[in-house]
C-alpha cells in the first residue's frame, strides 16, 4: 500500500503513456506468474525488460526500484496485475492483453480508480480524498463541453471529493469571466492565478514553514511554489493520457483543450448517470482487488444489447444485425467497422497530401512544434513527418503512432520499431524524430535508430536506410552515426546509413517538393543515402560528413 500526502488530485503518472504497460505486464506474466514479488524477480524483471525492443529506458542504477517504479503503479493501481501473494495477471489484465477493444478495458479500471483505497492510503497532511478521480474529470469535461488544460490544471486537480463538484465548477466559471476581463497578458495573468490557488491549498506547509521538497535545499516559497505548479502540469498530462486511451476524449493540440467526441457523448453519459461516485471497499483489500481485477465491472452503455444495437444503427446504417448475435459478437462487429472507417479517413487524408491539398496544414504545424505551441509535441512531430513524408515522394509511408477511430494521432509508436516506416519499392527508408537535445538525444536514440534499422533490413531483404530528424542535431548523435556508416556490425546487419537531419533542413526538403516543376520519385531521396555513404568514405571528419551531407540534403532536388 502507498500513503499519500498530496493535497490535489492523486493519479498515476508512470507509465506516461498507458498503451506502454500492456507488453510489460505481459512480458512479467509470461516469464514471472507464480513468483514472489521481491527484490530479485524486480531486479531480474529489469533484466529481461532491458532486453526488449519497446523498452526505451535503463534501469541499471536501481532496478528492482524501476521494477517497482514500472509496475506497482499504473498496473497495479488499475487492476491489471496483482502482486500478493503471488504475481499474476487479474482477469482486467489478461482481457487488456488479448481484447481488440482496449478502449474498453482502459475506460472500465479508469472509472474504478478511487482514493482512498487499500491500495493508497492519504495521511493527515492529505486532502480529504473522496474521489473517483477520472470519473469526475469526465464529468467536468462533459459538463463544459470544452475544457482547457490549464484549467484542468489548475482547478479540476482540485477535485479531490466528488461532493466538491459544484464548487469546482464555480471556480472554473470564475476563472473563465476574469479571463475575459482581463486586458493583460495571458501568461502573466494564468501565472499568477496559478500561484493564488497554490498559496491557498498549501497555505498550512507554508505557514509551519515546511516548503523544502525532495529536489533541493532550497526552502523559499518561490521555489515552493514553482515545484508545486509543475508537479501540477505533471498531474494534467497524464490526466489527460489516460483519459485519451479511453478513445472517448478528443484532443485539441492547438487550442489545448479536452471534448468528449461527438459520436461517444451517448456512451459518457451512461457511465456518468449510473457509476457509482463514492469509494467503495476502503478497508477491505480482498474485496477491493477482487472488485479492481473484475473486467464486467462498471457496466457500460455497450453492454446494453439495445443500446449497442441502436449505436451500431446509428453510426453503421447499412450493417445488417442478426437477433441471434450475442453481445460480444456485436462489439467485435463495431470494432471491426470502426476500423474500417478509420482506414477509410486515413486513406482519404493521404489522397489529399499526396495532392498537396495539406501543404500550408502540414508547414503551419512544424512551425508550431519549433514555437513549442503545441500540446503533445513529440506526438505530432511524429504524425506531421508522416504527413510530409507522405507528400514528398511517390512511396508506399506507413506510421507507427497509434490513431484514434477518426484517423487522429493518438499516441507516439511504441518503440519497437521505427516511428515511420517507407517502402520504396526497390529499398526500404526508416524515419526517425524526437524532440530530445543534448547527450539525452544520443543516450535515448542513439543505439535504438540503429536496431531499428537493422530490424527493417532483416524484415525486407533489400537494401534500407534510416532518416533521423531532430529540432537540434547532437554531436554524439553525429559522431554515432558517421561511425554506422563505416565499420561492418553484424548485430545492425553491416554497416547503417543512418542521416541526421536538422528539422529546419527537412521542411526545406518539403518546401522544395512543394515548389518543385515535377512530382519527386524515390530516386530522389535514395541519392541521399547514397552521398551520405559516399562523403563518409571520402571526408575527414563527422564534422565534415554532417556539415556536406546537410548541404546536399538543402538542395536535394537541384
Amino acid at each position: 500500500m502507498a500513503k499519500i500526502d498530496s493535497k490535489v488530485i492523486f493519479v498515476t503518472t508512470s507509465p506516461r503513456t498507458p498503451a506502454k504497460m500492456i507488453p510489460e505486464i505481459e512480458l512479467l506474466n509470461t516469464h514471472f506468474r507464480g513468483q514472489k514479488w521481491d527484490n530479485n524477480s524486480q531486479k531480474a524483471f529489469m533484466e529481461v525488460l532491458r532486453n526488449e525492443d519497446y523498452f526505451h529506458g535503463k534501469g541499471a542504477k536501481a532496478p528492482a526500484f524501476s521494477a517497482r517504479d514500472r509496475i506497482n503503479r499504473a498496473p497495479k493501481a488499475l487492476g491489471f496485475v496483482t502482486l500478493k501473494p503471488t504475481i499474476s495477471l487479474t482477469e482486467a489484465g489478461k482481457r487488456l492483453i488479448k481484447s481488440k477493444r482496449k478502449e474498453e478495458i482502459f475506460l472500465r479500471q479508469l472509472l474504478k480508480f478511487q482514493v482512498p483505497s487499500p491500495y493508497h492510503i492519504p495521511t493527515n497532511k492529505a486532502a480529504d480524498f473522496w474521489v473517483k478521480p477520472y470519473l469526475e474529470l469526465f464529468r467536468l469535461v462533459r459538463y463544459f463541453g470544452s475544457l482547457k488544460f490549464d484549467e484542468l490544471r489548475l482547478f479540476g486537480l482540485q477535485l479531490t471529493d466528488f461532493r466538491n463538484f459544484d464548487n469546482i465548477v464555480l471556480k472554473i466559471e470564475q476563472f473563465r469571466a476574469e479571463k475575459a476581463r482581463n486586458k493583460g497578458n495571458y501568461k502573466q495573468f494564468y501565472k499568477d492565478y496559478l500561484f493564488s490557488e497554490l498559496r491557498e491549498i498549501y497555505e498550512e506547509r507554508i505557514k509551519s514553514g515546511n516548503t523544502k521538497t525532495r529536489e533541493t535545499q532550497d526552502a523559499s516559497i518561490a521555489k515552493f511554489l514553482k515545484t508545486q505548479a509543475s508537479n501540477l502540469r505533471d498531474y494534467a498530462d497524464a490526466c489527460i493520457r489516460y483519459l485519451r486511451a479511453t478513445g472517448l476524449v478528443n484532443v485539441s493540440h492547438v487550442g489545448k483543450s479536452l471534448s468528449i467526441v461527438p459520436e461517444k457523448i451517448d456512451e459518457v453519459d451512461f457511465f456518468l448517470r449510473y457509476t457509482d461516485r463514492k469509494p467503495c471497499f476502503v478497508d477491505d483489500l480482498k474485496n477491493y482487488v477482487n472488485y479492481l481485477g473484475n473486467a464486467e465491472l462498471p457496466r457500460l452503455f455497450t453492454d446494453d444489447r439495445d443500446l449497442l444495437v441502436g449505436n451500431l444503427q446509428t453510426q453503421f446504417p447499412e450493417i445488417r444485425i442478426d437477433d441471434t448475435l450475442t453481445i460480444e459478437q456485436l462489439k467485435d462487429i463495431l470494432a471491426h467497422e470502426l476500423e474500417r472507417r478509420k482506414k477509410e479517413i486515413i486513406i482519404n487524408e493521404i489522397r489529399k497530401i499526396k495532392d498537396y491539398k495539406l501543404f500550408e496544414d502540414i508547414n503551419t504545424t512544424f512551425e508550431q512544434i519549433l514555437d513549442k505551441s503545441l500540446y503533445d509535441a513529440p506526438l505530432m512531430l511524429e504524425w506531421n513527418t508522416w504527413r510530409a513524408m507522405t507528400m514528398i515522394d511517390g512511396g508506399n509511408i506507413k506510421a507507427n503512432l497509434k490513431f484514434d477511430d477518426f484517423g487522429n494521432p493518438m499516441s507516439t509508436a511504441q518503440g519497437n520499431t521505427a516511428d515511420i516506416i517507407c517502402d520504396y519499392g526497390d529499398f526500404g527508408l526508416a524515419v526517425e524524430v524526437t524532440l530530445q537535445s543534448g547527450q539525452r538525444q544520443y543516450e535515448a536514440e542513439g543505439e535504438p535508430v540503429a536496431r531499428h534499422l537493422a530490424k527493417l533490413k532483416k524484415e525486407i531483404n533489400k537494401p534500407a536506410y534510416c532518416l533521423f530528424i531532430a529540432p537540434k542535431i547532437n554531436e554524439a548523435c553525429i559522431a554515432h552515426f558517421y561511425y554506422l556508416h563505416k565499420f561492418n556490425i553484424t548485430y545492425y546487419q553491416g554497416k547503417s546509413t543512418i542521416v541526421p537531419l536538422p528539422l529546419k533542413v527537412f521542411i526545406k526538403m518539403m518546401e522544395d517538393s512543394y515548389r518543385a516543376s515535377y512530382v519527386p520519385e524515390p530516386k530522389h531521396i535514395q541519392r541521399i543515402f547514397e552521398k551520405s555513404n559516399e562523403l563518409a568514405n571520402s571526408v575527414n571528419s563527422e564534422i565534415d560528413w554532417y556539415n556536406q551531407i546537410t548541404d546536399f540534403a538543402l538542395n536535394w532536388l537541384t
